[in-house]
């Protein structure tokens, strides 16, 4: 490009965030604002959200369900809140690019006016993080946050730019065009690496020699779109195959080698299966305490075949480990060819289905209850039926993974369930974020109500900016997991036990009427199929508030009897 045509910071950031399919970004004022201005006339939505968290909760449900990096933006004050809603995606493996402003250099530690450093609060929950001092640093340091949010583990990235408001780098002179990778216009991952042929043979052998072989899937399955695979490698084998609350739907739950959810949040009959496994093949899991209920399922001194992208993550948890370092769709795509068709014992098989049959027979009068007030079991049911075969299912953390991922079922092909990596008040946003990045497929969050009252605001920002989600608030007037424990704790000590994690009652579908939205209330079981064909059929947020029994335990995890 010659001197006159040079493009500003904002112009050139901007446009390439357009050139590479970004359609929606998610900000606080005041920042950015010459590239939020840019965006518009460049037809990407500008959302505005109502805190810092919230937003990058958008940009994370975007980036999970688009396959490509959610954008946000906050002012330098915003950082440590933008950086406080990061740690779910970080956690959850999830593509977001975090920009924020900070004043600059001369104004460093001299006590500058809402001005704290930036890079200890970021580095907990960021695979790459980089100061742009300049604009002609932009595209090398966008070119690279992109690069590292999506290869690999994908986590978030951010970028500090020059300027209280980022006005340094978006005034400044950019001597290229706007980037524009062709790697990077595909969704995750975009790169495929995948093991050698020896190293293939190598686990293909050892799954083959296993009699009782168990396959666990986790977020990466998700990530790389391999739930084909996963289930065509466990009908070779003959091998059960449960998930992580990441990779829940990437096969159908109701497949016969479907097992659930495995772990401290999973379903029973998952880790009892898994427990008795001799071989366990974790795929794109990362065999974290949750999905293995602490490193005892399966145990530890379990042999395991782990297939992931990331070769760190290899026998991380489990000593015993062959690993596989590649792409999970394209690792097991060479794996089945070098299965070929194995004889298999479907003994080990046969014994899971039926132990998820009976697991499936046992949760059923509950799933069919009409008490008052209503059931959470019910309430899965009737969204399993309600949810479109293209639906998109957000679930909050905590009670609300439980419920969603152990009895609600989906198809494995074109429903996907998004879920809180452990950030209560997640939910709400993230579906606004997974709405924006699948604007044509119907949304369903389920929230508590513990966990609504993070972010009720974004209510308006739904209203405002048109974006229609249903929320489904089980509403028990107060934090149900921990309810009876703490029961337990008190005792009979003097004292009101509901001051700790009882609250409301709140009917949230006046509040949603309040914010210019339609809201219904229910309060018997038979309410809840019409409410949701209501809400699912409008074209814009509606809140299904469900008066829900807060005693109701949502499914245990097996253990051990040992244990």
């Amino acid at each position: 490009m010659s001197g006159r045509d040079h493009l500003t910071g904002a112009e050139w950031l901007a446009r390439s965030l357009k050139a590479n399919g970004t359609t929606h970004v998610f900000f606080i004022d005041a920042v950015v604002r010459r590239t939020l201005i840019e965006l518009g006339t460049l037809g990407v939505q500008r959302v505005l959200g109502h805190s810092e968290k919230a937003v990058a909760y958008m940009a994370d449900g975007y980036a999970r369900i688009s396959g490509r990096p959610g954008i946000c933006f906050a002012q330098s004050v915003g950082a440590a809140n933008l950086a406080s809603g990061l740690q779910d995606a970080w956690l959850g493996r999830s593509p977001v690019i975090a920009m924020t402003g900070h004043k600059a250099p001369a104004h460093q530690h001299r006590n500058a006016y809402q001005e704290i450093a930036h890079h200890p609060m970021f580095s907990a929950v960021t695979k790459f993080a980089a100061d742009v001092d300049s604009a002609a640093d932009l595209p090398r340091l966008l070119r690279q946050a992109w690069r590292e949010a999506m290869t690999g583990s994908p986590r978030p990235a951010h970028l500090d730019l020059n300027g209280l408001q980022g006005e340094i780098v978006e005034t400044g002179s950019v001597p290229e065009p706007p980037d524009i990778d062709p790697a990077f216009q595909l969704c995750m991952p975009p790169y495929r690496p995948a093991p050698s042929d020896d190293e293939i043979e190598r686990a293909a052998a050892a799954l083959r020699g296993s009699k009782r072989l168990a396959i666990i899937g986790g977020a990466g399955v998700a990530a790389s779109q391999a739930g084909p695979e996963l289930l065509a490698v466990g009908r070779a084998l003959s091998a059960p195959i449960g998930t992580s609350l990441g990779g829940r739907g990437t096969i159908p739950t109701r497949d016969r080698l479907s097992i659930g959810c495995v772990g401290n949040y999973g379903a029973p009959p998952a880790n009892q299966i898994v427990h008795e496994a001799d071989l366990v093949l974790f795929v794109g899991c990362h065999t974290g305490d949750q999905v293995t209920h602490t490193w005892r399922i399966p145990p530890l001194d379990t042999p395991c075949v782990q297939i992931d992208i990331d070769p760190i993550e290899l026998g991380r948890s489990y000593p015993h480990t062959l690993g596989l370092m590649g792409d999970p769709k394209a690792t097991l795509a060479k794996l089945l060819t070098a299965l070929g068709k194995p004889q298999r014992d479907g003994a080990f098989a046969d014994r899971a289905a039926g132990i998820v049959a009976a697991w499936r027979e046992s949760r059923a009068p509950l799933m069919a209850q009409n008490s008052v007030p209503i059931y959470p079991d019910r309430l899965c049911d009737e969204i399993t039926r309600a949810l479109p075969e293209d639906g998109i299912l957000v679930a909050d953390t905590g009670y609300s993974g439980i419920w969603t991922s152990t009895l609600i079922e989906l198809n494995g092909t074109t429903q996907t369930y998004l879920r809180a990596a452990g950030s209560l008040g997640w939910s709400f946003p993230a579906a606004l974020g997974a709405k924006c990045g699948a604007p044509n497929r119907k949304v369903l969050c389920w929230s508590g109500d513990g966990a609504i009252y993070y972010h009720l605001t974004e209510l308006e920002t739904a209203r405002r900016r048109g974006i229609a989600v249903v929320l489904v608030v089980n509403n028990n007037s107060g934090f149900g997991q921990g309810w009876p424990n703490i029961q337990r704790q008190q005792g009979n000590k003097p004292g009101d036990v509901r001051e700790l994690v009882r609250f409301g009652p709140t009917n949230f579908a006046d509040v949603a009427q309040m914010f210019g939205l339609r809201g219904i209330r229910v309060e018997q079981a038979s309410q809840i199929a019409p409410a949701l064909r209501e809400a699912l059929a409008s074209d814009e947020t509606v809140v299904v508030d469900v008066a829900t029994d807060i005693d109701c335990r949502a499914p245990e995890p097996w253990l051990p009897a040992a244990a």
